[in-house]
């Protein structure tokens, strides 16, 4: 199941589970749609993969299937070097 983490690991903005700018590379490295076009150029700055949107979790299966609350920011990889 996915993490469906709670923001963008580039600019930390809110990424809710119903939010259709969300982006998701096959390590569930979760951006917002604006850093993906505009700072990763549609690469993931951790693992090198490409992205897709994130599904949204239909309301119904949230309660007993949260979102993540953990937040990931690291704005000094976005558009750096990718990790290993």
């Amino acid at each position: 199941m996915l993490e469906l983490r709670p923001s963008c690991e580039c600019c930390d903005k809110d990424l809710p589970p119903a939010a259709t700018d969300a982006m998701i590379c096959s390590f569930e490295c979760t951006f917002c749609r604006d850093c993906v076009d505009t700072r990763l150029n549609g690469v993931c700055p951790n693992c090198g993969g490409n992205f897709t949107p994130r599904p949204i979790r239909p309301k119904a299966k949230l309660l007993l299937n949260p979102p993540s609350a953990q937040r990931i920011f690291n704005p000094a990889g976005c558009g750096g070097v990718v990790g290993t």
